[in-house]
């Protein structure tokens, strides 16, 4: 599981989300959603919580423990929800905890996406992902490639 962890923060995570709002310092600052115009506040690497509002501000190193704490924890409610899922290659555990990550557990329970890959259709599973590229109903572009990348791993 650690190999796949490792592969969605360098391979999809951190280039996706991208490490912002970058200060002069090599801080991060608090920004609103791009979806919304609002809340919910990310900072780092699409950190969220209710422990970011605006002004909040993060060093590198504070955006990088959270990154690891947040993927852990989506890890562990990904294996939860889906069991299976530790059986797959790491690349595909890694693209779905990526969507994870992005999406959420709730959006996840409730998918067609988890349903095509606790039946093992890998293929299903990377066509439902693609589905999955709007914020606030408009069609992201970031969020477009985002979700290809995913789906190639999984194939």
């Amino acid at each position: 599981m650690d190999e796949a962890i490792q592969i969605a923060i360098d391979g999809l995570i951190k280039p996706f989300e991208g490490y912002a709002k970058r200060l002069p310092s090599g801080d991060c600052m608090a920004y609103p959603d791009p979806g919304t115009g609002s809340e919910p506040y990310t900072i780092g690497y699409g950190s969220t919580g209710s422990d970011i509002r605006p002004g909040t501000v993060w060093t590198e190193n504070k955006a990088a423990e959270r990154l690891q704490e947040h993927c852990l924890y989506f890890c562990a409610g990904l294996v939860k929800l889906s069991p299976k899922i530790v059986l797959a290659p790491p690349r595909r555990i890694a693209a779905v905890l990526s969507w994870v990550y992005n999406c959420g557990l709730g959006n996840y329970r409730i998918s067609t996406f988890k349903k095509r890959i606790d039946a093992g259709d890998w293929s299903g599973a990377a066509e439902q992902c693609l589905l999955w590229n709007k914020a606030a109903g408009r069609v992201m572009p970031g969020l477009t490639r985002r979700r290809q990348a995913e789906a190639m791993l999984m194939r």
